[in-house]
């Protein structure tokens, strides 16, 4: 399901971009941005919900409700004739896509390990990025049938592979008598289904949804993943860009989805070096690469500091802004889960995602609006590139999980000693 949504959403809706807008001639690039930018919005406000409710139902009953509503969307957006159609077709997507896909996959896989946490995570994200592979795809799709039929297709592939997926979730392991990471140490005399008590071979943290937001550690980290999310949220505009940097559709096409090669390679090698070592001195590196990425894209076919610099940027836009890319998404969950634990760890996840979801809100609306005031992606892309900048500190310099934990467990004794002495 994350392959597929990847595909044909988060990846793939860039192919739209041009045949939706040359069908309605009165839409502008900036309010076509706009609608994207409103569906990361709302998602955004409805992350903390869907965290609470996983938390407290369950992904089981969380997503099928979310899957059927996302198909729901794509089949309106098929039959939508004006704008407000548009617009309403997002809306339901927003809810649905909320409830149905990325926070329920994340807090799921993020529950049902710990060690191995970080190779979970990055699998689970590969076969996101394997989903840029069917861009092509796509593209020609349209081209022969018509975006109308594929996104009424689409809709109804979500209810086909969607809502069995949904059947098979599963909250956590100890609620079927396991362990994380696939254990199967239990103390003697407790009773495994009944969810007695684990000798565990990993110490775990264990933060509450109410004291994480004040920690200074998680809004650092979640600053710096919200201006990657700035970035990365313009992948829309990145076939259109193509286009006008004058590739012609297939050569556009290809690259924009061969970005998935350096995506695959980042999220792949998460699993093996992501558990190995320090995850801030990753995620700072994979933030580096993102941004000389997405500057590259700024760069192709054109004459920047009195160089002509032809196609030589263009595979350095695809590695760099998908291998950059790429790692960051596993290692920004893993540290998630690493700093604050499992026990309200959909909670985390969507209140990060949340924030996120603010500078996502931006990126595509920047991009969209100056393509409509200067006629060129160009000024767009290069601004995006240097927003990464404040990135790089603000993970450098993030305090050690043991550190974050121990203020934690003192803030904690204060507050009890405080309700002792009546204070």
């Amino acid at each position: 399901m994350q392959f597929y949504t990847s595909a044909v959403f988060w990846r793939g809706f860039q192919a739209f971009v041009e045949p939706i807008l040359s069908t309605f001639t009165g839409w502008s690039s900036g309010a076509f941005a706009a609608a994207i930018s409103l569906q990361r919005g709302e998602s955004g406000l409805i992350s903390p919900f869907v965290g609470v409710m996983l938390d407290r139902f369950g992904p089981k009953r969380v997503m099928f409700f979310g899957i059927a509503v996302t198909g729901a969307g794509f089949v309106m957006m098929s039959q939508m004739q004006t704008l407000w159609h548009f617009y309403a077709a997002i809306l339901l997507l927003s809810l649905g896509m909320s409830f149905g896909t990325f926070i329920v996959f994340v807090a799921t896989v993020g529950n049902w390990f710990v060690r191995r946490r970080a190779k979970a995570l990055s699998m689970l994200m590969t076969f996101s990025a394997v989903g840029a592979f069917v861009l092509p795809l796509i593209v020609w799709l349209i081209e022969v049938f018509g975006w109308r039929a594929v996104l009424l297709w689409i809709g109804v592939g979500f209810w086909v592979f969607g809502l069995p997926v949904a059947l098979m979730m599963r909250r956590r392991p100890e609620d079927y008598g396991m362990l994380p990471d696939g254990e199967a140490d239990v103390d003697a005399g407790s009773s495994a289904g009944e969810g007695g008590r684990y000798r565990r071979r990993v110490r775990e943290v264990s933060i509450g949804v109410r004291e994480v937001p004040r920690l200074r550690a998680f809004w650092q980290l979640a600053i710096a993943v919200s201006l990657a999310q700035l970035v990365s949220s313009t992948n829309l505009f990145h076939l259109p860009a193509l286009l006008e940097y004058d590739l012609g559709i297939w050569l556009a096409s290809t690259a924009a989805g061969a970005v998935a090669i350096g995506d695959i390679l980042g999220r792949v090698s998460i699993g093996f070096i992501g558990d190995r070592f320090d995850k801030r001195l990753i995620l700072t590196l994979a933030f580096l690469i993102q941004m000389a990425g997405v500057g590259a894209l700024a760069m192709i076919n054109s004459d920047y500091f009195g160089v002509s610099w032809g196609l030589i940027p263009l595979p350095v836009f695809v590695l760099g802004f998908g291998l950059g890319f790429g790692a960051s998404i596993p290692l920004r969950l893993a540290i998630l889960a690493d700093y604050f634990g499992r026990r309200s760890y959909g909670s985390v996840v969507g209140i990060a995602s949340s924030v996120s979801a603010i500078f996502g809100v931006a990126g595509p609306l920047f991009v969209g609006f100056m393509y409509d005031f200067t006629d060129s992606y160009r000024p767009g892309y290069a601004v995006m590139a240097l927003m990464l900048l404040p990135a790089l500190p603000l993970t450098m310099t993030l305090e050690s999980q043991a550190r974050v934990a121990a203020k934690v467990r003192q803030a904690t004794r204060s507050r009890v000693r405080g309700l002792a002495t009546g204070r």
